[in-house]
């Protein structure tokens, strides 16, 4: 008689640990600030965000690696912000270098940079050994922010 009542209360019991297993979030999910595709990304500052001037801006590469300009390493490239970009730059030609296109070419992946006070917008390009940008080329989405 005591084994015809165990039996279903183990059946049950097992039952319930599968299920209670299975429905539990996995330990390693990725953090919800990163996109879930391969690309380039501003970490910081975040879209929308009110900023002080100097800030830090810091990059995200998911998918590629860094290199320094003038390492020719397949899979690579190094970043350049353009701020208050009016569009990409010409995609063939190597990526201008003034004030609004700040090149990374040393492998950085964070920088501290002033702004005047007002609105402004942030957006990465990955560039290549010879500061082209990647066919197709790896860009990050334009954030906004504003500088107080």
């Amino acid at each position: 008689m005591k084994s015809k009542l165990l039996t279903p209360i183990i059946s049950i019991s097992l039952t319930l640990l599968v299920f209670s297993a299975c429905s539990q979030k996995p330990a390693h999910q990725t953090a919800p600030d990163y996109p879930e595709v391969d690309g380039v990304y501003i970490v910081t500052p975040t879209e929308g965000q009110i900023v002080t001037s100097p800030l830090t801006v810091r990059f995200g590469l998911k998918g590629m690696g860094v290199a320094p300009a003038g390492v020719e390493k397949p899979g690579t490239g190094h970043h350049h912000l353009l701020i208050d970009p009016d569009g990409l730059p010409d995609l063939t030609l190597p990526i201008p270098a003034d004030d609004r296109h700040v090149h990374f070419g040393g492998g950085q992946t964070e920088t501290t940079i002033e702004l005047a006070p007002g609105p402004h917008t942030l957006q990465l390009l990955l560039g290549n050994h010879l500061h082209i940008p990647h066919d197709p080329p790896v860009v990050s989405k334009k954030i906004r922010i504003t500088v107080r």
